[in-house]
């Protein structure tokens, strides 16, 4: 099979790429810009494009396959050339349900935790050597790829997007995937340039629910009054499993969980962890790992890529990095990390960089997310409100909506760093929140303050 990718540079693209290369398709792609580490990771599989840009020449019927990307635009010369053609066209979620008729699909869903929950998953069946298909939003220790297809294996655990499929598709992701067994982890309100309002977001996890097949699982968290009413008011025919935050304790810095074995000691944290974690249990269970393998084998989970993810640490310090950027995950996060170092100082920096945090009226959303923290610190680049041409965001107007009177404010890249910098961190937790990197700030240079 001839499979060409149109927007091939992405952190899913590349990745489905090289497992259907891996897989023994034949496979091409073009991209105008691809950064690392898509690209040594393409040019490992001698996958990269010979040169960027868009080339109609590339399509002819000799293709059998089109994966369309979110990154290209709908006037893109090489999609209007398939079009021309009447070549068949997929976006990304289409061609994994294409992938996995014939399988039992467990798709992951929720604003948030999805990505730690399907990590958690495919880290307990990997422990105990049960081989599955997946496709997950992080690089997993231990995974080669974020994305493995084969022919023969029974299961595919998918991570559920709410984004939409493709420029030409304005589905959610997860509403193609037809799931056998799903999860909601919880429900709040993001992707506000697409659902411009939360009930008209709240209502793309009702049809999620009643895509899946008839007498389908779903696994939900009951602590979640939205996924809660969400789940429980379908009238789709399926089995419904809630789940809720199990006990736990912290002691000397570690958190234990409570079971009928006794106190587990983990190495991940936070209530939010730990409710995904009941989650991905349930999720494991279905899937034929009992409840205690399951311990054994998430014991030593130490998290997915950029969700917590400890880049530093001495005896007296501390450095997470975090891909949280919507108020919800902010909160948590920064709860979670006081919760854990209740007797240190907590330095939490946010930078404000995607679409929706960058938007006057949804900063509001904000209130409090902040407040667990010592020093709270918002970044945001000016420069990046006029890109995404957004309103002019004033500083005032984040200050008022974070509702926190010492909140340090900064938009210049460099003052953020001298700031950070000349902190002493000393008994202190430090928390990065961003899906950006604050204007260009090295992390190899942030784990040398420690």
């Amino acid at each position: 099979m001839n499979i060409h990718f149109i927007a091939i540079g992405g952190s899913a693209m590349h990745n489905l790429a090289i497992a259907l290369h891996l897989k023994g398709y034949k496979v091409s792609g073009s991209d105008d810009t691809i950064h690392d580490p898509s690209k040594s990771r393409l040019e490992k599989y001698g996958l990269l494009p010979n040169e960027f840009g868009w080339f109609p020449e590339k399509i002819s019927a000799e293709l059998d396959v089109i994966i369309l990307g979110m990154h290209a635009k709908k006037d893109n010369l090489e999609l209007l050339k398939v079009q021309e053609l009447g070549l068949k066209i997929y976006s990304y979620p289409e061609f994994l349900y294409e992938q996995s008729k014939n399988k039992t699909r467990v798709v992951i869903g929720g604003s948030h935790g999805k990505t730690t929950i399907t990590s958690m998953i495919l880290h307990v069946l990997n422990y105990h050597e049960k081989d599955v298909d997946y496709m997950v939003g992080a690089q997993l220790e231990g995974f080669e790829t974020m994305v493995h297809l084969t022919e023969e294996n029974d299961f595919i655990v998918l991570e559920g997007d709410e984004y939409l499929s493709s420029p030409i598709d304005m589905r959610p992701k997860f509403h193609l995937y037809k799931p056998n067994i799903a999860l909601l982890s919880g429900i709040a309100w993001d992707h506000i340039n697409v659902f411009p309002t939360f009930k008209n977001y709240i209502e793309q996890f009702s049809i999620f629910t009643d895509s899946m097949i008839n007498g389908g699982m779903m696994v939900y968290n009951e602590e979640d009054e939205i996924v809660k009413e969400v789940v429980e008011s379908s009238e789709n025919h399926i089995k419904k499993y809630p789940y809720k935050s199990p006990k736990y304790f912290i002691e000397n810095g570690i958190t234990f969980l409570e079971t009928s074995e006794g106190n587990l000691p983990l190495e991940i944290f936070g209530k939010h962890n730990l409710q995904n974690l009941a989650g991905a249990k349930w999720i494991c269970q279905h899937m034929g790992i009992d409840e205690d393998d399951f311990y054994e084998a998430i014991a030593n989970f130490s998290g997915a890529s950029k969700r917590l993810e400890k880049i530093a640490e001495s005896n007296s310090t501390v450095v997470f990095k975090d891909f949280a950027h919507s108020p919800s995950k902010v909160e948590a996060t920064t709860k979670a990390v006081k919760e854990q170092y209740s007797d240190r100082i907590v330095l939490a920096c946010l930078e404000l960089h995607t679409y929706s945090s960058l938007n006057a009226e949804f900063l509001a959303e904000y209130k409090g997310a902040l407040n667990a923290a010592d020093i709270a610190v918002v970044f945001y680049s000016p420069h990046a409100v006029k890109i995404k041409q957004l309103e002019e965001v004033t500083a005032q107007q984040i200050a008022n909506a974070f509702e926190r009177e010492d909140l340090i404010i900064y938009t210049n890249p460099q003052e953020f760093k001298d700031f950070l910098f000349d902190q002493n961190l000393d008994k202190t937790a430090v928390v990065l929140m961003s899906s950006g990197n604050y204007g260009g700030l090295d992390f190899e240079e942030v784990k040398r303050l420690v």
